[in-house]
């Protein structure tokens, strides 16, 4: 067991009420809101020598609206909290790009926070409607329900990949795959809004296996995935399967519901299955490679 694995299960031991966890986002019945939180840290999640305070504003929103997309609500509000050495060029560059995503998005920014310190800190709290939608969760999946994906996976750590070596085109697609991942809300909405069934959807944020794994825990299942049919651009099996921040969207769907997955053009890489074994067809000499952000 990782040490992230280990902390979450310490959180749900020690907090009064742990039923609003375990989903990308939690969802507020009696409110109608999905929340969620995620955060960005220097030298963890991006580096200033490749990243701009504009294209930084633009990730760090866009991470926040796909667990919004990923639980089937509708982004509505943000709150920004950003520490580390700032400037005022950097605050203005930095609100440019995540006022940018906002407007694309119709998302607003209503308040947050401003803190000194030694690295950039990224954190914002996200705000979704989920009234009147059939909402996700990790727990849905169930034995039989067919699993798609939307969105080409592999091209932003190939990006990062690129980055790290010295690359700079910004043109170039897996850079920018990276530095401003594309998201699916079209796929999200339509699917809250007329999938009849219970399902479990999630994004990619953290590579594709992370997000079965995570879905076989809440779930109890397993799954049966052939890697020859994962949308791909690029050859490299292992940033394919475990590269993380493409942002697609992994989805188990009921067979039932499989015309709704035909309409959205989402391709089928496999079934869940009985038991808690995630097989992956067509990986030789499989091996778990997932990023873990406590290894020391």
């Amino acid at each position: 067991m990782n040490k992230e694995k280990i902390f979450l299960d310490i959180i749900n031991k020690t907090i009064s009420d742990n039923s609003y966890l375990g989903d990308d986002c939690a969802y507020l019945k009696e409110l109608g809101l999905l929340v969620s939180m995620d955060s960005l840290v220097e030298d963890v999640h991006f580096k200033t020598s490749y990243y701009t305070p504009y294209e930084l504003g633009k990730k760090a929103v866009l991470v926040n609206i796909s667990d919004i997309l990923a639980g089937g609500g509708v982004p509505l509000y943000i709150l920004i909290s950003l520490s580390g050495k700032l400037n005022e060029d950097f605050i203005k560059e930095f609100y440019k790009g995540a006022n940018d995503v906002c407007d694309k998005y119709n998302v607003k920014i209503i308040g947050g926070d401003l803190v000194g310190g030694d690295k950039i800190s990224i954190s914002i709290v996200i705000l979704g409607n989920g009234f009147n939608r059939n909402l996700s969760s990790l727990k849905n999946a169930k034995i039989g329900d067919n699993v798609y994906i939307k969105g080409f996976h592999g091209n932003s750590a190939k990006g990062l990949e690129l980055l790290l070596k010295g690359e700079k085109d910004k043109n170039n697609k897996f850079i920018k795959a990276h530095l401003e991942p594309k998201l699916f809300p079209e796929t999200s909405f339509y699917i809250s809004e007329n999938v009849k069934t219970k399902y479990a959807m999630t994004d990619t944020s953290d590579g594709i296996y992370y997000a079965l794994k995570r879905i076989s825990e809440e779930s109890n299942v397993g799954f049966n995935i052939d890697f020859n049919l994962i949308p791909k651009e690029i050859e490299d099996k292992k940033l394919i399967l475990f590269g993380g921040e493409d942002f697609g969207l992994l989805i188990c769907l009921d067979k039932k519901e499989d015309y709704i997955a035909q309409y959205l053009n989402l391709t089928k890489i496999g079934t869940v299955e009985e038991g808690k074994e995630i097989k992956i067809l067509n990986y030789e000499n499989f091996e778990d490679l997932t990023f873990e952000h406590f290894k020391n």
